[in-house]
């Protein structure tokens, strides 16, 4: 089960596309942060998906916002991913142990050996403010983000 509105967002380190390690809670109190999972790098509906942020990074980054996807890929993987693509974000391993901050947040399938896709939007203070969880095959809009924004900056986004 995907964890719950206005509840605290567990605290995680993981390695990013260039193997530097990022800790969620180094944003607290600086930025709120909008935590992507995603199924696979280099996969349809993924690639489409992360295009479309990443054509649209400006509404994150004029509402000093962090931007993180989260993938079960390595972070060799994802490194090429996002250099084939442009990703001008963070990507992040959960690689090893496997699945292992998908799990905390809920949107682990295990069956299918990796994570649903699932969008968390942090405060600053760590809260959950929003969330949204789509089907199999099934893309996040933009749209949902821009709306998800105003309850974590509600002055900036427009």
């Amino acid at each position: 089960m995907a964890l719950e509105i206005d509840t605290h967002a567990p605290d995680f380190e993981l390695p990013n596309q260039f193997g530097e390690h990022i800790r969620l809670s180094e944003f607290r109190g600086k930025k709120p942060v909008v935590l992507v999972f995603f199924p696979l790098a280099f996969t349809g509906v993924c690639t489409g998906e992360l295009c479309a942020l990443r054509d649209n990074l400006e509404l994150f980054q004029q509402n000093g916002v962090e931007l993180i996807g989260i993938s079960v890929d390595s972070k060799a993987s994802l490194r090429a991913f996002a250099e084939q693509e442009g990703y001008d974000f963070t990507l992040l391993a959960d690689f090893w142990p496997h699945g292992g901050v998908s799990k905390e947040y809920g949107v682990f399938v295990e069956e299918k050996g990796f994570a649903t896709r699932a969008t968390f939007v942090i405060d600053t203070e760590g809260v959950i403010r929003a969330r949204f969880i789509n089907a199999p095959g099934e893309p996040r809009d933009i749209a949902e983000y821009r709306t998800a924004l105003t309850l974590v900056t509600p002055a900036r986004v427009g």
